[in-house]
């Protein structure tokens, strides 16, 4: 397929450059997934197409406060670096201009140093001199939060706050956000509130958490002309073995799995629905297959860890799984059209930049014409796009 198949224009104004004063007042797109059909609502609205029986699955990755600033030990210059992906307790690879192998890297107003050991990709593989949770202290304490750049900086004063720094930690993170790890937030979950997720479950959905952290590669654009050669950047995921059971048990009882973002909906369809293979997996290390439409990834590989309990082992036993396990690895799977859902049943999401590997994914879900006519409505009805913008659903 063409890359410009995913294209459209759209006003800048268009662009949201800040949340609404209430999570779920963000606007709602409903769309039909088999018809096309279209509903305008708002977010807390949702309640309206959420069932007794439906599973809700949200992504509770934390975003970390991974841009921070700093200087070159030797010249003083600036630098601003950004983490990406932990390595190992005290390397990271992280992304910033300027930076170049063998240079120092103190950081403002703090304990915080690195060295720069050397380039890996577009990246490069930092040492730092402390980890854990003293790392993790002290990014929290210097660091700020890692917006998309079609995200202007808004002044405090704006927003009648006295920190825009603390406003978007709290504001660029669901509230569910629990798993330390993302350089961007899995926005789709932005909408919900607390009081909203008590209400849908006293509904009698079942509401169940995995982890996908994103990397900086979610926001790189696809540059070939062939998506189908599109290499799709790695994250890190994990699903405890009871959310696991639950979700295959639903999906064998014909209810439906809503998958709470685009990143929700790459594990449940890299763990549970493999194509070309049975899971869970008969092992402790093997390759899976994950990386586009059922074509083998070598370099992929899952992994089970101890750690979880209270599991009913009569409904693991037929699967091989131990109730302590945890089912974690990296996924580097590309959903473009022609790819058929094996688990996913609906999808809440926000609205994607144009050639994007997420908006390819929501058309594969949905079809690329139902995707085309939603986005000139909501052009249209001037809905607010990106990261703080509304929401869609497709059921």
């Amino acid at each position: 397929m063409k890359l410009s198949d995913f294209d459209y224009k759209l006003p800048h104004g268009l662009i949201a450059q800040k949340p609404e004063k209430r999570r779920d007042q963000s606007r709602l797109l409903v769309l039909g997934r088999g018809t096309g059909n279209i509903c305008y609502k708002h977010f807390y609205d949702i309640l309206d197409y959420l069932k007794s029986g439906d599973v809700l699955v949200l992504n509770n990755s934390k975003v970390i406060a991974a841009r921070l600033e700093g200087s070159k030990e030797i010249t003083g210059g600036k630098v601003e670096v950004l983490l990406d992906t932990p390595v190992s307790d005290y390397r990271w690879l992280v992304l910033g201009r300027g930076l170049t192998s063998g240079s120092r890297i103190k950081f403002s107003n703090s304990i915080l140093t690195c060295a720069v050991e050397k380039k890996v990709g577009d990246r490069y593989q930092a040492l730092f001199n402390i980890s854990s949770e003293e790392f993790d202290c002290e990014i929290d304490r210097i660091g700020g939060v890692p917006l998309p750049q079609y995200i202007k900086e808004v002044k405090s004063e704006k927003l009648k706050v006295k920190s825009i720094g603390d406003y978007l930690k709290e504001r660029y993170q669901t509230v569910y956000a629990r798993e330390r790890g993302s350089v961007a937030a899995p926005t789709a979950g932005l909408h919900f509130t607390e009081e909203l997720l008590k209400k849908i479950k006293s509904r009698g959905v079942e509401i169940k958490h995995l982890t996908l952290h994103v990397g900086s590669g979610t926001f790189l654009p696809v540059k070939n002309d062939k998506i189908e050669d599109h290499k799709m950047h790695r994250e890190h995921f994990s699903i405890d073995a009871k959310t696991y059971e639950d979700i295959i048990l639903a999906k064998k009882e014909g209810r439906r799995i809503i998958a709470v973002g685009t990143t929700s909906a790459r594990v449940l369809e890299t763990v549970v629905s493999n194509p070309s293979r049975k899971y869970p997996p008969f092992g402790r290390d093997l390759a899976s297959p994950i990386r586009r439409a059922g074509e083998p990834n070598e370099s992929t590989k899952l992994r089970i860890n101890s750690g979880i309990t209270g599991i009913d082992t009569k409904k693991l036993k037929s699967y091989n799984l131990k109730p302590s396990d945890v089912i974690s690895g990296w996924t580097d799977i590309f959903i473009y059209p022609g790819y058929e859902f094996k688990v996913v049943d609906g999808l809440i999401t926000n609205f994607h930049l144009p050639k994007s590997t997420l908006l390819m994914l929501i058309s594969a879900f949905t079809g690329r014409e139902n995707v085309t006519n939603a986005y000139k409505e909501a052009i249209k009805k001037k809905y607010r796009f990106y990261s703080f913008g509304d929401a869609m659903l497709i059921i």
